[in-house]
């Protein structure tokens, strides 16, 4: 037995198994022991800390007649919390207590059922929630209870063998290389167009644009280093975290466009700074607001984005598919996917590859042909 140093009588032990897995033995509030086991004597010990923190803060609740709302609140804050960006957090939170609690919430952890679970479902469409949304409460519920599996809370996990709904697959929207050129024309001149031009051309997110700070920038050589993304949430302000996955955290070359686009941005915010004086707020932001703060998106959207549009002739769209706009463009330029999927920061290939099949069919067309010239050239 591997020991975790002196600690109170009852506080957890970590050990490892013969098979070599680890073992967090933790001692619950009815006085009983639980097994929990990990890959790692890393994990054990986070394991039996998190328990302990638990314990001390009144929230540990892992008994047979613990109820779903007792589980999920614990897991919610003890563990998704520590784990999750803020906004993911957020919306579990949302899923649960809007979603899940009023309907299961007093249902025992151990004898919750899959037919429960699928009334929970129908519900929720009956409701008029659109399918995305009830796939989301399955996703979070199944995240919670694969846990309360390991911690053998429950013997199985019930999202197993229930089907989530099937959501309609919708193609990408994305502009053609003449709208795209036509919306970069009708952009021109806007406080913002930096901003529009990086987006078509980088494929970068929302949150990574509003994210950037000058010194993620290099005009020189023509870079912009992806470090990290901002988001406003409710009840919170204004969010700065981590990209969305390790490879989205990247460097991404520019094009002569861009690079051009936000040179002349800077010349354009300094003479904003010294117009308002000590009213500005220096943050360091690429894209803020007239004294200088994060910028708020529904403004942006309402006083730019949408009038471009209109200005362009174009239809309404989200400002996310100019991301899929630069995707599609590249891709049917014949840029080769992997490259897409790292420009994008999209955690595999085949990420990408799902997201613009759409895109696809015709390079096979021109694939297929390029090789039967080849062939008939041999035969």
């Amino acid at each position: 037995m591997i020991g975790m140093g002196k600690r109170a009588n009852g506080e957890g032990t970590v050990y490892q198994r013969k098979d070599g897995r680890w073992v967090a033995s933790i001692v619950l509030e009815n006085g009983k022991r639980r097994s929990l086991y990990c890959k790692t004597q890393r994990e054990a010990i986070k394991e039996v800390q998190r328990a302990n923190l638990a314990k001390d803060q009144g929230t540990l609740m892992m008994t047979e007649d613990q109820t779903v709302s007792a589980f999920l609140t614990s897991w919610l804050h003890e563990t998704a919390r520590p784990n999750v960006r803020e906004r993911t957090y957020e919306r579990y939170r949302e899923l649960i207590e809007l979603h899940i609690l009023p309907t299961l919430g007093q249902v025992k952890l151990r004898k919750i059922t899959p037919q429960q679970l699928q009334r929970l479902y129908n519900q929720k469409l009956e409701e008029g929630y659109a399918p995305q949304t009830v796939k989301h409460i399955h996703r979070v519920f199944h995240r919670a209870l694969r846990d309360a599996v390991r911690w053998q809370l429950v013997a199985r996990n019930i999202c197993d063998v229930v089907d989530a709904p099937r959501v309609p697959r919708r193609e990408m929207q994305a502009l053609s290389s003449e709208q795209a050129q036509q919306f970069l024309e009708a952009a021109h001149g806007d406080p913002l167009e930096a901003l529009y031009v990086l987006a078509l051309t980088t494929g970068m997110r929302q949150g990574e644009l509003l994210g950037l700070r000058w010194e993620d920038l290099d005009l020189v050589r023509g870079t912009v280093q992806v470090r990290r993304t901002i988001v406003r949430l409710p009840r919170k302000g204004f969010v700065v975290s981590e990209p969305k996955t390790p490879k989205s955290r990247r460097k991404i070359h520019l094009t002569q466009l861009a690079v051009e686009a936000l040179t002349h941005h800077r010349l354009r915010q300094h003479e904003a700074r010294l117009a308002v004086g000590p009213a500005w707020d220096e943050q360091g932001w690429v894209f803020c607001n007239t004294v200088g703060r994060p910028i708020e998106v529904g403004n942006m959207i309402r006083r730019s984005f949408r009038l471009i549009l209109m200005k362009a002739g174009l239809p309404m769209m989200t400002f996310h598919q100019l991301r899929h706009s630069a995707a599609s463009l590249l891709l049917a330029m014949g840029v080769h996917p992997k490259i897409v999927q790292e420009l994008l920061g999209h955690a595999t290939v085949s990420i990408t590859l799902d997201l613009y099949s759409h895109t696809l069919p015709s390079l096979q067309e021109e694939a297929v042909g390029r090789l039967n010239i080849l062939l008939s050239q041999h035969a």
